[in-house]
This record gives structure tokens, sequence and C-alpha cells, in this order.
């Protein structure tokens, strides 16, 4: 069913446009060949998946710091795979992990599909919790930046989604109204919950189909967005 009355569309980046876990693989497997790192890549990234999103939850709720983030769940993961090593590389890799990891580009399926479709038509922006000197660089070097008209992130806004003050400064910095605007992420809490609280129409992007309220409508794929605008 089309949404009626949208006028501004607003996208989460990580996990929704972007191809986050591809391009976090990428990023580690080069730390790991330059650095001698005696990991199975595999192995490791089946362990620090679950962590580093345990540690974003975290982060989201203001109970560690962007430092703690970026340490800790190396470090957790290197100690559940009984791997030996020091703090001084922890960091090492922590601060080569952030050079790298927005030098790759690649996008969720059907990405650029939908940006086209929908750009002419609408105004498009970003919303995301990540990192402020590494998303423009993300969605430059996959080239979708010129694509939105203005993008949020949490650390100019002083908090994180599901955060009102996010979406407030959002809307703001584009001269929308939360009734002619639908955001469009993979988080249920801080994309879909947060955003419909404040007055917006959503849409939950759900790859693993994840049960949840049937108040929210849902896709599995980004090409379904379509459906709806």
């Amino acid at each position: 069913m089309k949404l009626t009355n949208v006028e501004h569309v607003f996208f989460d980046l990580d996990h929704t446009l972007w191809d986050f876990d591809r391009n976090s693989a990428l990023a580690f497997k080069e730390i790991f060949q330059e650095h001698k790192i005696e990991l199975e890549l595999n192995n490791f990234l089946e362990v620090y998946m679950p962590v580093n999103f345990k540690y974003w939850e975290l982060y989201r709720n203001n109970a560690v710091s962007k430092e703690a983030l970026r340490y800790g769940r190396l470090k957790d993961s290197f100690d559940k795979l009984n791997f030996e090593t020091t703090d001084t590389t922890i960091n090492n890799i922590a601060d080569l992990y952030i050079q790298y990891l927005p030098k790759n580009n690649h996008l969720l399926d059907g990405t650029l599909e939908v940006l086209d479709n929908l750009k002419d038509r609408y105004q498009l922006h970003i919303i995301t919790n990540g990192f402020e000197e590494v998303q423009h660089q993300k969605m430059q070097t996959s080239a979708i930046h010129n694509y939105f008209k203005t993008i949020t992130t949490s650390e100019a806004a002083g908090v994180k989604k599901p955060h009102p003050q996010i979406f407030e400064l959002a809307l703001q910095k584009s001269g929308a109204k939360p009734e002619n605007s639908v955001m469009i992420g993979d988080n249920l809490e801080a994309d879909i919950i947060g955003a419909h609280k404040f007055g917006l129409n959503v849409i939950y992007l759900n790859p693993l189909e994840h049960q949840i309220q049937s108040l929210y409508p849902q896709v599995k794929k980004l090409k379904e967005l379509l459906n709806y605008l």
C-alpha cells in the first residue's frame, strides 16, 4: 500500500543501505594480513559480530563511550578466542579499523536502484548513529553522498537514535514535518520505534524476518520499498 503525503524519506545508513558486514570483514582482512594477526578471519567474525552488536546497544544507551566501544569489542572478541595480545595492539587495530572501514564501498542489494527511483520524487536524508568522521567517508566512497539533502549523525545531535532529539534535529535541518516523512531502517528500537514515537511514518527493513508488531510496515529487501513509495 502506497504511503500518501510523504515528501521526505529518511534512511539509516549501516545495515540499511551500506553493507556494513561485508565492508567490515574486508577491513579486518586487510588489517590481519598486514599486521600478521594469526586468527582465521571467519572464526574471528563469528565471535566479533554479536560482541559488536552488544557494544553498539550499550553505546546507544549511553552505557559505554565511543572509545570503550572501539576497544572493548576487540578485547572481548580476542578473549573469547583465547588470543593473547596487548592493549597497545588492540588500540592500534581499533584505530586502523576506523581508517580502513570507509575505504570499502559495498552497498546492500537494490540500494542504487531504490535511490535512483526515489531521488526525483522525494527529498532523501540520512539519520545515523555511526561516527561522524567515518559516515561521510562511507557515503563518498560508495558514491551515494549526492543523493541526500541532509545527513544527521548522533555525534552532531548529541544524542543517539531512538532519542527524540536526533529526529527533531533531522527534521529541522530538512524543513520536514513528521507527518510528511518516513524513516527506513533495520533497527527496530532505534530506527522504527524511535521515529514512530516522534510522529514519522516508518518502514522496517527486516531481512531476517524478526517477529514484530504488525503496526509497523516491513520489507525483507530494499526493492520492496517501492511498493510503499
